[in-house]
């Protein structure tokens, strides 16, 4: 079964759901002796399939997958109604029609499929966030060989993965493009610094820590695993390699002189995530319900208007965005392993 301390290098590469990850990605992260992980967060099971074909078909054999775990509080409708109202002039000037409240209900995102997916495809690492997974589920894949690792942000999730059945953690500093990984969509993300959690969660558990969250150079890779990681999880660094699938907008602005601050919001999809601060964060950041998944549905279309506009899409980033560089993949793997 896999262990994060057996990588020849040790560099993960993050799940990036909504296109940045590519079959191709996490085919290049593995091939370079890291780990690339697939992203199923927003997939049917049969594009995940798909995905999990052209990986194999590439010749790698060792790789993830990534599964969202479903919201266990229920949509606040009336929340969600309020921010959908301040949505509306916008989306009119870009001729975009907002979803009803009743459609953006709550979704579980395939979750079962997607377990006896995993166990009928025997994929060696399956990878959780946004909650912990019913240890059910996580005995399930460990009877069919999958090794489970959970992302977490805080000592408390951490043993509460562990008491699940986890093999290994990714602990996920503040310092993280995209979503956080808080187990309570409206929880205050910590703000505990990166190197600190990794201590806390050493000092409580013994089990294969990951780090994630900022690391984009050799020098801070090579510190964090210093301080007890076994490796590096990466991905603001890989959004502009050549197997990346990640919107050009996207992937310019990370690299524009004009971009020089990230925020962490709400307004995109509902749940805290960190991204290139634009026009769309200014303008709806403040109105912004932690109401994931209904607020990702209820801004699908505006993102979709606005897929070559900067400042209209979520620009996630890390705070480490200004390394990431036009290059294969397996040179970015290589210069942080």
């Amino acid at each position: 079964m896999f262990d994060p301390r057996d990588l020849d290098v040790p560099v993960v590469a993050a799940p990036m759901a909504g296109g940045p990850t590519t079959p191709a990605l996490v085919s290049a992260a593995s091939g370079a002796g890291g780990l690339g992980q697939l992203a199923a967060g927003y997939l049917t099971p049969e594009k995940l399939a798909s995905d999990i074909a052209a990986v194999r078909a590439a010749g790698t054999e060792l790789f993830g997958v990534n599964i969202f775990v479903p919201e266990t509080d229920p949509v606040d409708r009336a929340a969600v109604a309020r921010y959908r109202e301040r949505l509306l002039g916008y989306a009119a000037a870009l001729d975009v029609d907002l979803p009803a409240v009743d459609e953006l209900g709550d979704d579980d995102d395939h979750f079962d499929a997607k377990i006896a997916l995993m166990c009928d495809e025997r994929i060696p690492v399956v990878s959780f966030a946004f909650g912990c997974p019913p240890a059910p589920a996580v005995a399930e894949l460990h009877r069919h060989g999958c090794s489970v690792g959970v992302t977490v942000t805080g000592v408390d999730d951490a043993v509460l993965a562990a008491e699940a059945g986890a093999d290994w953690l990714c602990v996920q500093g503040p310092d993280a493009g995209g979503h956080r990984s808080v187990f309570d969509r409206r929880a205050i993300p910590p703000s505990q610094p990166l190197d600190d959690l990794l201590r806390a969660v050493r000092g409580r558990l013994d089990l294969p820590l990951v780090a994630a969250g900022g690391i984009s150079t050799r020098d801070r890779a090579d510190h964090v695993r210093a301080s007890g990681a076994t490796a590096v999880q990466v991905g603001t660094v890989l959004l502009r390699t050549h197997e990346a699938g990640t919107k050009p907008a996207h992937a310019d602005a990370l690299a524009d002189p004009a971009r020089t601050e990230t925020v962490v919001t709400l307004a995109f999809s509902g749940r805290p995530a960190r991204a290139l601060r634009n026009r769309f964060t200014d303008e709806f950041g403040e109105a912004a319900v932690a109401e994931y998944p209904a607020v990702n549905k209820l801004t699908g279309g505006l993102r979709r208007a606005t897929a070559d506009d900067p400042d209209g899409i979520n620009l996630w980033a890390g705070t480490g965005y200004r390394d990431a560089v036009a290059e294969p993949a397996a040179d970015t793997i290589g210069r942080l392993g």
